[in-house]
């Protein structure tokens, strides 16, 4: 049991490095550092999207337009953050 919550853990802690990695990206292509011409950009681009847009699409959804400003990122990873806690916290230690 506790190798499976590791593995979790793992798995959640490396979703918050996508989701990081896709905000970079996004900045990058915005402010035309980066071209989304370039097949590599593109080959990331889309992944990051197809990794990332399914969980943050319903928190966007439920966000008050902010006039240009994405939070959703940020709540996501502070969600993360949440279960993360609450898996070290109560889950862990009781798994032998």
């Amino acid at each position: 049991m506790r190798a499976l919550l590791e593995v979790i853990l793992l798995a959640l802690q490396l979703y918050v490095y996508l989701i990081v990695a896709s905000a970079i990206l996004s900045w990058l292509v915005a402010f035309n550092v980066v071209n989304t011409r370039n097949d590599f950009v593109r080959s990331i681009w889309s992944f990051l999207d197809a990794v990332t847009e399914p969980v943050l699409r319903p928190i966007r959804r439920l966000l008050p337009n902010l006039g240009g400003v994405d939070i959703s990122p940020i709540i996501l990873i502070l969600l993360i953050i949440f279960i993360q806690k609450l898996i070290v916290d109560y889950l862990l230690p009781v798994a032998f």
